[in-house]
C-alpha cells in the first residue's frame, strides 16, 4: 500500500483505485504490477472507443500455406 501512495500523488486516487481493483482481480501484486497496471490505464481507450478485430482486417496467417502438405 506504501507503494500505492506515491503514484497516487501524481495521478490521483482515482486512477490508482482502479488500478489496485484490477490487481487485486488477477492477483498482481509483484513488483512493478501495480505501475504496469496504471500504465495500461494511462494508454487505454475509453470503452466507447475500443477497436474490436475483424477478420477483413486480421493479421493472422490464413490456412493457404498448408494446403501443400501431405500431398
Amino acid at each position: 500500500m506504501a507503494r500505492a501512495v506515491e503514484p497516487a500523488t501524481v495521478l490521483g486516487n482515482d486512477k490508482v483505485d482502479q488500478a489496485l481493483g484490477l490487481a487485486a482481480t488477477a492477483g498482481r501484486f509483484a513488483d512493478g504490477d501495480l505501475l504496469s497496471i496504471l500504465g495500461h490505464i494511462a494508454d487505454s481507450k475509453p470503452a466507447g472507443e475500443v477497436v474490436r478485430a475483424v477478420e477483413a482486417h486480421s493479421v493472422q496467417n490464413g490456412t493457404i500455406g498448408r494446403q501443400a502438405l501431405g500431398q
